[in-house]
């Protein structure tokens, strides 16, 4: 159940990020990938450089980030905990840095850029089960149903689809109503699953 409720956790910080480096930085995407070599494509074949640049940025970010991340699984004690620590030290340095209206041009916004990624890249090379690409989930979920082979835990699948899509309406309404706070919304998200994971380690009750 600790498990479970990390992955919704991160799941719903997945969606705040995304959401923010959408609104926020460009429009591009800080973990779906498929998302922004679509952009990519689509951007070259239309003559703009300005977002094929953004989104290439997030790429690369975003790949050394699940390479970053699968040396950590291979190399670091607590990897889980050692790989949140990471994350979420990044998404807080972001948050920092946006709310000082920093990140809006220049270099600032391509550190920002790249940043958010590389904590998407972490955290999708170290979660099995996947809580910023789940467009595979959707489609297994979708098969099951149709097949009438659903499990008890499939509930907990459609949970983190919802936490992805209640963690971007959030982070859009405190765009709305305070812009510098937006970058905030996936931190307390990330530190949530981060002490989920320490109290799973020192053996809390689950309860």
């Amino acid at each position: 159940m600790r498990a479970d409720t990390a992955l919704l956790s991160l799941s719903a910080a997945s969606g705040a990020v995304d959401a923010f480096a959408f609104i926020c930085l460009g429009k591009v995407f800080a973990g779906v990938m498929t998302g922004n070599l679509i952009l990519i494509g689509a951007s070259l074949g239309s003559g703009g450089d300005r977002v094929a640049f953004r989104a290439g940025t997030t790429l690369l970010g975003y790949v050394a980030g699940a390479v970053f991340g699968g040396w950590l699984t291979a190399h670091a004690r607590g990897r889980w905990r050692t790989v949140l620590t990471v994350e979420t030290a990044l998404l807080v340095a972001v948050a920092a840095v946006w709310a000082a209206g920093l990140g809006r041009s220049g270099w600032p916004h391509f550190a920002m850029l790249a940043a958010v990624s590389l904590a998407m890249g972490i955290q999708g090379s170290v979660c099995l089960s996947p809580t910023n690409y789940i467009t595979g989930t959707l489609t297994t979920l979708a098969g099951r149903a149709g097949n009438r082979a659903l499990r008890p835990a499939d509930r907990w699948v459609g949970g983190r689809l919802l936490a992805i899509v209640a963690g971007a309406a959030v982070t859009a309404l405190v765009e709305r109503l305070w812009s510098p706070g937006t970058a905030l919304v996936a931190v307390p998200l990330a530190v949530f699953a981060l002490v989920v994971e320490a109290a799973a380690r020192r053996g809390a009750p689950t309860e």
